[in-house]
């Protein structure tokens, strides 16, 4: 049973942000090999993915994610790789359900498999959804995501969650300029008046291998300009502290649209995420280059107590701001963790 944590535990990083969400990475597998992520010409059928034993079991990773309760985490997001490929992660979102303390349980899924998961997930006590869709039209998306696949299966899954219960849902695409910033407006027209949201992500250099360029990037206040002259926007202000997208509003009433805009406008100043990976390493930042390993520990009979006081120590001394130092000068990094290892 978990030891409760001292009313002071809640705690701050040397920039003084707390912490207050937790990704947490259940498999570093996935059914696409989206270009930007997990191209396919690196991770091929001979690629050596974790083995089973070296991933965090389920009843770890709620331990786990109590004691960042505990610390002052109040949202916990489940992610991959592609989390729904990683066999009954509903049972996962049942454990993290129970968390006395979280207010918000969330998932990021490519919604290939969401139509056949969605009313468990739901049932399971998970309250939000976030769907990638980079693309609605069928050769891009199939370029994009390195398989081929068409966009129908995604869209089945969204109005699968939408039935489940789920909303708002969320739909991130990651823009990259040639390859379908033309098709973000058909993104935002179809989804305009359903009640979701669609989220323009800034193509960002995560990882080692997507071949990442600057003038590849969309600029999200570009993006805007472009959305605005066809359906007029405002900006809203934001939900909370730390929300990485920025809001706007049609102005017609038919509901909201954002932009992440971490390469041409960061946002580290108040970034509260920590990451877990798949194999139990606490990651500070999108962009580390290394983690501290938490499985060792806790396999090893490691209390709570000293489990809890082993990331307030990691947490206390983060010290990241890569998005910010970028948007400076150019960043002389070592190789950095790839992003399908800690949940984008």
């Amino acid at each position: 049973m978990t030891t409760p944590a001292p009313p002071t535990a809640k705690i701050a990083d040397m920039l003084g942000r707390p912490i207050r969400d937790l990704r947490i990475s259940v498999t570093d597998r996935c059914n696409f090999r989206c270009t930007y992520c997990m191209p396919a010409e690196v991770y091929g059928e001979r690629y050596h993915f974790l083995p089973r034993e070296a991933i965090l079991s389920y009843e770890e990773v709620a331990r786990l994610a109590r004691l960042f309760v505990d610390l002052g985490v109040t949202k916990l997001r489940i992610t991959g790789g592609e989390p729904l490929v990683r066999q009954d992660v509903h049972l996962l979102a049942a454990l993290l359900a129970e968390i006395p303390g979280v207010e918000d349980l969330t998932l990021t899924t490519n919604g290939y498999l969401l139509a056949e998961q969605a009313a468990a997930l739901c049932d399971a006590g998970l309250r939000r959804i976030t769907v990638s869709l980079d693309s609605l039209d069928p050769d891009v998306f199939g370029i994009m995501n390195g398989k081929g696949y068409g966009p129908e299966s995604v869209l089945e899954g969204i109005a699968a969650a939408e039935r489940a219960g789920f909303a708002p849902i969320k739909i991130n695409a990651v823009i990259e300029r040639g390859v379908n910033d033309q098709g973000a407006l058909d993104l935002a027209r179809r989804f305009k008046g359903t009640g979701h949201v669609v989220r323009f992500i800034e193509y960002m250099d995560v990882g080692n291998v997507n071949g990442w360029r600057r003038d590849q990037v969309v600029p999200s206040a570009e993006l805007a300009e472009r959305i605005n002259a066809v359906f007029p926007i405002e900006p809203v202000a934001p939900n909370y502290t730390g929300e990485v997208a920025e809001r706007w509003r049609f102005l017609d009433g038919e509901g909201e649209i954002g932009f992440i805009s971490s390469v041409t406008q960061p946002f580290c100043r108040d970034c509260n995420r920590a990451r877990l990976t798949p194999q139990g390493e606490l990651v500070t930042c999108l962009f580390a280059s290394t983690g501290t390993g938490l499985k060792e520990p806790l396999r090893s009979g490691e209390s709570d107590a000293d489990l809890r006081d082993r990331i307030a120590a990691v947490w206390r001394g983060r010290s990241d701001r890569y998005s910010e130092l970028r948007g400076a000068a150019p960043v002389e990094r070592g190789r950095k963790i790839e992003m399908f290892q800690v949940g984008g």
